[in-house]
Parts: C-alpha cells; sequence; structure tokens
C-alpha cells in the first residue's frame, strides 16, 4: 500500500531526527529558554529581514491558530476568514471555544479578496446597532490555503493595506507554508510575508518536524503571550526539542529543499492525471492536488493507495485529495501514475 493521506504521515525528516539523536542527553533549561531555541529563532528573523520580530515555538497548528487569534482579539470582536479556511472547517470549533466568533467570508479557490474584506467592515460600521454585535478584528489567511492555492504578492499587498487601513491585524496561517514558497510562480519570500502580516506561523508538523510550529510576529503584536501559550496547552516545557527541529530546518536551506520536494512529486501526480482525462477541482501549484474521479476509478485506487475523499462521496464522482511529503518515495508516485493508467 502507498500512502498520500497527508503530509505529517511519517515521523521527522531525517537530519532534523539524527539531530535530536544527537542532542537527546544533553540537559538545558525548560519553556524554550535554551541556547539552541535562541538560534533557531535568531535564524529565523535572519530569513524574514526582520531582526526584532517576536518568534515563539508552538507544539501545533490547532493549539497556534487557538492562542494567536485568542492573543489578537478583544473579547467583543471575531476573526475574519474565509468560509472554507482551516479556523472555520477543520479545528472543531477551537476559536471558537476561546471565545471568539470566526466571521466568514466568500471562498474563491480557498482565497478572500481584498474587496470583500474591505466591503464587510465598511458596512457593519455602517449598521447603526453594530455595538450590538460582533466586530471584525482581525483577518485570518492561510498560505497556501486549504485548496492548495497560493496567494500572489499583489493579493497580498492588497489585503494588508486593507487589514492596516481599517486597524485590524492580518495573520497568516503557514502550515504548509514551504510548499507556497517553493510553488511554481511563487512571488514572494519570508520577507515579503514578514512585512506585509503582522502575526504568521511558519509550520513544523507537515514540513519535516515531529512537531512545532515557529510563530513570527512583529514586536510588540503579541503582548502577554507566553502565558496565554501555557494557558492554550501549547507550551512544551522541553521547549528544546522544537528550538532543535527549527534550528536544522533552517540550516542550509532545508526547509526550502523539504518544500521543493514535495512540491515536484506532486506536480508529476497532477500531470499524470490531467494526461489522463481527469478533473482537477482546483489548479493547486503546492502539494495537495485535488481530483474528481469516477467512484469505480476512486475504489478501484483504493485498494493499492491511501488517500483522503475532500467531502462526501458522491453519486458517481468524488473528490479525493492527494498529498505529498519528505516522506514520499518517488517510486510510489511512479507506482501511483502506473495505476492510473
Amino acid at each position: 500500500m502507498i500512502h498520500f493521506d497527508s503530509d505529517y504521515m511519517a515521523g521527522a525528516h531525517p537530519r532534523v531526527m539524527e539531530r535530536l539523536l544527537r542532542t537527546n542527553m544533553e540537559e538545558s533549561v525548560g519553556y524554550g529558554s535554551d541556547e539552541y531555541t535562541r538560534n533557531a529563532a535568531q535564524k529565523i528573523r535572519r530569513e524574514c529581514s526582520m531582526e526584532d520580530a517576536d518568534v515563539y515555538f508552538l507544539v501545533g497548528g490547532t493549539q497556534t491558530n487557538a492562542t494567536v487569534i485568542d492573543a489578537l482579539l478583544r473579547r467583543h470582536e471575531g476573526v475574519l476568514a474565509a468560509e472554507s479556511g482551516h479556523i472555520n472547517v477543520h479545528e472543531a470549533g477551537a476559536v471558537e471555544a476561546t471565545g471568539h466568533k470566526v466571521l466568514t467570508l466568500p471562498q474563491y479557490e480557498g482565497k478572500v479578496k481584498a474587496s470583500d474584506v474591505d466591503a464587510y467592515i465598511k458596512e457593519f460600521y455602517a449598521d447603526e446597532t453594530y455595538e450590538h454585535m460582533v466586530a471584525p478584528g482581525m483577518l485570518y489567511i492561510s498560505q497556501p490555503t486549504e485548496y492548495g492555492t497560493v496567494y500572489s504578492m499583489d493579493e497580498l499587498t492588497e489585503l494588508s493595506e486593507v487589514c492596516h487601513s481599517a486597524g485590524i491585524p492580518l495573520y497568516m496561517d503557514g502550515a504548509r507554508l514551504s510548499y507556497a514558497l517553493s510553488s511554481e510562480g511563487c512571488d514572494f519570500t519570508l520577507a515579503d510575508i514578514a512585512r506585509l502580516c503582522d502575526v504568521f506561523y511558519i509550520g513544523g508538523t507537515k514540513a519535516g518536524a515531529m512537531m512545532g510550529e515557529a510563530v513570527v510576529a512583529r514586536k510588540g503584536v503579541l503582548k502577554n503571550f507566553f502565558p496565554l501559550v501555557k494557558q492554550h496547552g501549547a507550551l512544551l516545557a522541553k521547549g528544546r526539542l522544537l528550538g532543535v527541529q527549527f534550528d536544522e530546518l533552517f540550516t542550509d536551506d532545508l526547509y526550502m529543499e523539504i518544500g521543493r520536494y514535495a512540491v515536484r512529486l506532486a506536480m508529476k501526480i497532477k500531470k499524470a492525471f490531467l494526461e489522463r482525462g481527469y478533473e482537477a477541482v482546483v489548479d493547486s501549484p503546492t502539494n495537495q492536488q485535488f481530483f474528481r474521479l469516477p467512484n469505480e476509478i476512486m475504489d478501484s485506487l483504493k485498494n493499492h493507495a491511501t488517500f483522503e475523499l475532500w467531502g462526501t462521496r458522491g453519486e458517481t464522482h468524488t473528490v479525493v485529495r492527494f498529498v505529498t511529503s519528505w516522506s514520499t518515495r518517488e517510486k510510489d508516485v511512479d507506482t501511483l501514475i502506473e495505476l492510473i493508467k
């Protein structure tokens, strides 16, 4: 059986695992106050061209989203997000559990439009009864989106300008940021993201780490963040384990190497499906690929490969998702291509 369910099925990239093993018997202070965590944070600041950025390491994506959003919003505020956004669809109400509402916007292949954000905010404050309603206090986006699509530099700039004009922060979920940065046609860098967003995170769990995400924020934006991280169960006592992993991911371009490898294999899969006449549901340039397959083809493939149904099974056709990662073997991609032929 070959596996294309997600990008966090295997443990950790061999280089990350070797670094963890090599440092395993060292003793250090906890909660991210160690040398490895400081080194990792400094490497990330350099990559972001933001030497005074605040950098925090949290254990997972859902905890990171819930903690950052809770930190950025006041009690009466909610978070704007695409109706297909991860915090709205696949986090079991984690944001709502903090007391903040997800305010949904139309999605266009997973993206939101700056014009819709602007219209929502203006229409909200044009209502004389707005003080009785949940105020739009920030914007959440993910890069890439739930559908593997990528915001361009122009789109990110427009969103940033709308948010800052309205006086609300822009927050980017970067669980799969490595794959967006490695996608064909990518016209932005980590430094651009750091400049345009108030807060974002660099995903490790889905990009070669055993676990962990690195939150990057403009200096002072996340006030009193450390105790909030602890309240949300996102603080690792053995914080060095996160620092070691990100220190390695940002050594010798490993983070980008992982992204480029997974995207190359995803494009190989995409090309094979398209050549056989199967429909790509969205034109994703990243490691997630979505196809609408006849049910009989899907059922036949499931005898040999694992992948996700994206939604419910249709009467005749079903949307499925194939995902690649650092652990995807090229020979398994070749086997999949032979199967669909």
